[in-house]
């Protein structure tokens, strides 16, 4: 694979831009984890970004169930769940929906009788554990698969009205208009319109992440992004020398002190 044609690379944004920074967008797991796990050095950026009044949502994969309890404890203003399905607002127990979805009853079951006729061509398959947690979107275990495995994949639920993607963790099916970028321009225009995309960071790692940089100019991957960007359809603009939460920590510090003026 050829490397990613950029001449620039973090921390070399455009200063005046740095300035104008209003909020970050963030995917968490091999973004702002370190082998999967959150660090000191994660708390401590992001409570420098808070003292720099530098809001922080995090845009994640991760179910429900396992986000509502996330946002309550980390110093973010929100976090968007399922990949563009739901977001919880810190201090808010009940989700806003971002998917549209008619009937919500019967959705879930939908979603599992897509998985079955997966597993029945691939019969490895195996549910995520964290699927039971889920409202919007139903997940299996990445394992075991093949880029080409994951292009079949994508494709057959497409042919059944179904969207589909993946991340460094499992793989998801979903509705079609689902995304990470969807959702968090729903986000944007209810709870922050002082923000347009263009004063928007958004920072990610893996396919998933993608719509992220579709429309908003000022995407970032860190520096693991680069295996994947060969199957990517939006690239982010800048991409980290870190990788994972170095990355993360090498753009904060950037709008930091480009706020402060140092």
């Amino acid at each position: 694979m050829q490397d990613y044609p950029l001449t620039e690379r973090l921390p070399n944004f455009a200063p005046d831009f740095l300035k104008k920074v209003g909020l970050i967008a963030t995917d968490m797991d091999g973004t702002i984890t370190r082998h999967g796990r959150f660090t000191p050095q994660l708390l401590q950026t992001l409570e420098a970004l808070k003292t720099a009044n530098i809001p922080v949502v995090i845009t994640t994969g991760r179910s429900a169930g396992w986000v509502q309890g996330l946002v309550n404890y980390l110093p973010v203003q929100g976090a968007i769940a399922e990949n563009g399905g739901l977001f919880y607002a810190h201090g808010n127990a009940a989700p806003e929906w971002l998917s549209e979805i008619p009937d919500r009853h019967n959705h879930r079951p939908a979603l599992g009788q897509m998985f079955a006729r997966l597993q029945a061509e691939y019969p490895h398959l195996q549910e995520s554990t964290d699927n039971r947690f889920r409202l919007t979107d139903w997940t299996f275990d990445l394992g075991g698969l093949s880029a080409v495995d994951l292009q079949r994949l994508g494709d057959r639920c497409q042919q059944e009205g179904w969207g589909f993607t993946y991340s460094t963790v499992q793989c998801h099916i979903r509705p079609l208009a689902q995304n990470k970028g969807q959702g968090l321009l729903a986000v944007l225009q209810h709870y922050f319109p002082q923000y347009p995309p263009h004063l928007v960071v958004t920072v990610g790692d893996s396919p998933n992440d993608q719509e992220l940089f579709q429309d908003f100019p000022n995407g970032v991957g860190v520096a693991n992004l680069q295996p994947y960007l060969d199957r990517l359809t939006y690239r982010p603009a800048y991409l980290t020398l870190g990788e994972e939460i170095d990355g993360f920590c090498q753009l904060a510090i950037a709008l930091i002190q480009a706020r402060s003026g140092s």
